[in-house]
């Protein structure tokens, strides 16, 4: 199995000999989750028109309205 980079530190390492896979570490693992917490991570949002917006909204409203006829 080839050696990979842990995330967080970039140390290298053998994954399926470690629990914390991606990650070498706990502590790694912790520090990503941190990063995670404190927002310095994002997900790039889509730029959609008003047009879209409404027709999600309204698939949306029709999904929720199926959920609560049950």
């Amino acid at each position: 199995m080839n050696n990979i980079k842990c995330p967080s530190c970039n140390k290298k390492m053998i994954p399926h000999k470690k629990p914390h896979r991606p990650f070498c570490s706990e502590r790694c693992k912790e520090i990503d989750l941190g990063h995670w917490f404190m927002e310095e991570y994002s997900m790039p949002a889509l730029d959609i028109t008003s047009e879209e917006q409404e027709v999600l909204i309204r698939e949306l409203e029709k999904r929720d309205q199926g959920l609560n006829d049950d």
